[in-house]
């Protein structure tokens, strides 16, 4: 629609034969907004322009056709996976994310199932590394054999049909990338389009960028000898961590804050699958940024929610790389390509600026625990 250049979304869709709900649409434009796909007078922006481009404003009550059904923060780590060069572990999360984990908890088996896991989780911290990790075990064991790799789903409560699903969905989205001019094979683990692949920082700052602002707080001092697990909170409810995520019994998370997809309520309110996230790639993915002072105590507050002990500077030069990335977005429209990284290029320069400023781990930007009461 925003392609077609039709106006005012609110007003266009009234007129449909057959419209959303009015709060359906308004839920719509403003998680288009959190991901920055709209801007505030509801334009397309970049990366908007590109999501809508691939048909990735898809599984959405403002779209009608769909290349693709997963949803719009999906597409977005899709299309930052393909940017930042770590296609092949950020395609794992997105099938993961988009259809279901490919794992299975046999009857009475539960326990033995959450310790393969946490195993595959490697004190990551994260239930999306784990699903990396998971489907990377598979694909070796699966080049051993048939033999082996059903060995290998037996022994680690795993399906073949599902990961086998995940495998033809990351198959799918590279095509689209390659349609779309973000990357040159349609081979999600081509060498070229995971040149970062290894860097786990990023890997999780690109989850970051999709997932955001689905963030939740760790609460209380930060100790390595808890006896009782951390308070989470996100912007407007408390929140526990499910007992199927591999961080369920985690009792401190040295980074402070968690990334999540999917909140359930039963009893109480769930994160059902979570990864750790430092305070930078929070920073960046997120929304704006506003510079506050308390005296000689400088903090900078994102979405007004997530405050950050952090200089001045350290705003504008988010700021600043946040401009110069919409800036390739913009370029990418009228000569699409994939992102050059010779050293000597502008634009594998600012990417390298980019991922050395989101995985920077700096104990000085620290997170406003005071931002929140015990109550």
């Amino acid at each position: 629609m925003k392609l077609l250049k039709l106006g005012a979304i609110l007003p266009f869709v009234e007129k449909a034969m057959s419209s959303p709900s009015l709060r359906a649409v308004q839920l719509a434009i403003t998680n288009l907004k959190d991901l920055n796909a709209l801007d505030r007078q509801e334009n397309l922006t970049p990366l908007g322009y590109h999501l809508a481009s691939a048909g990735i404003l898809l599984y959405h009550p403002l779209v009608i056709y769909c290349r693709l059904p997963v949803e719009p923060h999906i597409g977005k780590m899709i299309l930052f996976g393909a940017i930042f060069s770590c296609l092949d572990p950020v395609l794992t999360v997105a099938a993961s994310l988009g259809f279901k984990d490919p794992f299975v908890i046999p009857l009475g088996k539960e326990e033995e199932a959450d310790r393969r896991r946490r195993e595959f989780a490697a004190g990551s911290k994260s239930d999306h590394l784990m699903l990396i990790n998971a489907f990377k075990s598979w694909e070796r064991a699966k080049s051993q054999g048939r033999e082996s790799e059903r060995r290998f789903c037996w022994d680690n409560f795993l399906s073949a049909n599902t990961l086998k699903m995940l495998s033809n969905m990351k198959q799918q989205f590279a095509e689209l990338l390659q349609d779309i001019g973000f990357v040159q094979t349609r081979n999600p683990s081509n060498p070229q389009c995971n040149k970062n692949s290894g860097n786990i920082r990023l890997v999780k700052a690109v989850i970051c960028a999709g997932l955001y602002p689905n963030v939740a707080k760790v609460r209380g001092p930060k100790q390595h000898f808890r006896k009782r697990p951390p308070k989470l909170v996100t912007k407007h409810e408390k929140v526990q961590l499910h007992p199927k995520s591999v961080n369920a019994d985690e009792k401190y998370f040295e980074d402070g804050w968690l990334i999540y997809h999917m909140k359930m309520k039963t009893t109480q309110v769930f994160l059902y699958d979570c990864t750790m996230i430092s305070p930078y790639p929070l920073l960046f993915f997120g929304g704006d940024i506003t510079i506050q002072k308390d005296g000689n105590q400088e903090t900078v507050a994102v979405d007004n929610w997530i405050v950050f002990r952090a200089a001045t500077k350290t705003a504008k030069l988010v700021k600043g790389l946040r401009h110069e990335l919409d800036t390739v977005l913009q370029q990418k429209i009228t000569r699409p390509g994939a992102i050059n990284w010779d050293e000597k290029s502008k634009e594998g320069q600012l990417m390298r600026g980019i991922i050395q400023l989101i995985t920077t781990e700096d104990s000085s930007q620290d997170y406003d625990d005071d931002y929140y009461s015990d109550d």
